[in-house]
């Protein structure tokens, strides 16, 4: 999960968009302010959704593993490196020790009643490093057999992540990491591993989650490992790195080829409303952002180069494919998964200086939360149908896996109000109506992944943040709790 979802915590924040009167009206309805009317599982549950949608609950591997048994990853590294960057000043070396505890991820799961666990693969526990040459961890194979069979066991299918930004430390000192074009055929080669030893029981690989993150966060502003940006401690430039982080993150997706099943990628699925709606500057604007955002990605996974307008403005600063790269990347997905929590309002804004480059502001656009100067909105469930909608319009409808989509609270929360958490429920209930909604529309959604299966380490937030439908104790993470959202979701899904 991405953040800033402390941005939209159910306590705080009021909801300020207006639901576009353009599309039919669904039931529930596709709403953006409360009541949703959408909480009751004996009204609306998994039966109006297509009889063979997946619905399952997602986490990842440095979020919730614990760093014990495995060589050193770039959070590691950061989080140990720049703890105050870090609001709890924590780092994901013990976090949910899903390694120890991973029988008890799946009864999560089996109580949950869902049918599919998004879960990733820390790259460093199987090659410590990163490279074949380096060596296998046996140990590593070995921990990832036994949660798969587990989930097999119950009857819960297992969508794997690739990648989800834990690049061993080794490949970040002897070469960069993605800085390096080396990277892709030492990616190439983990994900034939991957594929080698656990293909023969997990049908549905995702190579990349938010590739965006990566890119903009890691070498943009440095937020995030390996804190990378113009004017950072380790050097770097913001104008052209990103792009380059970005460029070799398609190469090396489209490189991974898995013959036994379906492969796929995981966006962020952001989407824009202009701040004001009748200027055409403002209009332009959003249209912008979401290329910047989501087109930097999907348009050469589909069409096989970078989005036009990314072309005109960032200029040669933007990578090229060669033919070769570009016939490689189109259409070399077979689904895409997508991760959405938010829509923002997006407001035309000067060009930056030519001496200052930065993929931050190459867009030409401010974001916010905020209009007229009011509060910013929890959520809006909308922007699910619309971005859903733009996807099916304009990337030729691709079959479609909704990989996150969750809400935080905060994590100093009593036990007592942790659990009851009703505000998650309004959430998941609200996208989820909207989600049914743009399945009317035509949109080829085949499943949704609640974020997160339980309370984890929040990447930039530590344990500040809790995302989860299960409550943790961090101090002990063996005593792990039903929240109230829980509860309904294995109402919603059993239906």
């Amino acid at each position: 999960m991405e953040t800033p979802k402390a941005q939209y915590s159910l306590a705080i924040l009021v909801i300020l968009f207006v639901v576009s009167n353009s599309q039919t009206v669904c039931n529930p309805e596709c709403k953006a302010k409360e009541p949703f009317n959408c909480d009751n599982s004996l009204t609306f549950n998994r039966t109006g959704f297509p009889k063979n949608f997946t619905f399952g609950a997602a986490t990842s591997a440095y979020q919730i593993e614990g760093a014990a048994h495995r060589a050193l990853n770039g959070w590691d590294y950061y989080t140990h490196r720049y703890p105050e960057r870090v609001p709890d000043r924590s780092s994901g070396d013990v976090a949910c020790d899903s390694y120890d505890l991973y029988k008890e991820d799946v009864k999560l799961l089996k109580r949950l009643k869902v049918q599919a666990y998004r879960l990733s693969i820390a790259w460093s526990r199987v090659l410590p490093k990163g490279r074949l040459t380096g060596g296998v961890d046996e140990n590593g194979i070995t921990y990832y057999n036994n949660l798969i069979n587990e989930l097999k066991a119950n009857g819960i299918e297992p969508f794997v992540t690739i990648f989800h930004w834990d690049v061993p430390q080794t490949l970040e000192d002897e070469y960069g990491g993605f800085l390096s074009p080396r990277i892709v055929e030492d990616f190439k080669n983990y994900a034939e591993l991957l594929f080698q030893r656990f293909g023969d029981r997990v049908k549905f690989w995702i190579t990349l989650n938010q590739p965006y993150s990566l890119a903009s966060k890691g070498y943009g502003d440095g937020s995030y490992p390996p804190g990378r940006c113009t004017g950072c401690e380790f050097g770097g430039d913001s104008g052209t790195e990103p792009y380059i982080v970005a460029h070799h993150q398609l190469l090396a997706h489209a490189e991974a080829k898995f013959q036994g099943g379906k492969i796929g990628t995981t966006l962020i699925g952001r989407w824009f409303t202009p701040l004001n709606e009748t200027s055409d500057q403002d209009q332009a604007a959003a249209k912008r952002a979401f290329q910047f955002f989501v087109g930097w990605f999907l348009d050469p996974l589909v069409y096989g180069e970078y989005p036009m307008i990314m072309r005109l403005l960032v200029g040669d600063r933007l990578p090229k494919f060669t033919p070769q790269e570009s016939d490689l990347v189109k259409g070399s997905l077979d689904f895409l998964g997508l991760n959405y929590y938010v829509t923002q309002y997006a407001t035309d804004a000067p060009p930056p200086l030519p001496t200052q480059p930065n993929a931050l502001t190459d867009a030409r656009v401010t974001l916010g939360y905020y209009r007229n100067g009011a509060p910013s909105f929890v959520y809006y469930p909308p922007g699910f149908r619309q971005i859903l909608n733009h996807i099916k319009d304009n990337y030729q409808n691709p079959l479609t896996y909704i990989t996150e989509n969750g809400v935080a609270d905060y994590g100093n929360l009593t036990l007592p109000n942790a659990l009851a958490d009703n505000g998650r429920i309004q959430n998941h209930c609200s996208h989820l109506s909207c989600l049914k909604c743009s399945i009317d529309d035509g949109c080829n959604v085949a499943g949704y992944f609640a974020w997160s299966l339980m309370d984890n380490y929040e990447f930039g937030n530590g344990y500040t943040l809790r995302f989860g439908m299960n409550w943790v104790n961090f101090t002990n993470p063996a005593d792990r709790r039903q929240k109230d959202s829980a509860k309904w979701y294995s109402r919603f899904v059993a239906k």
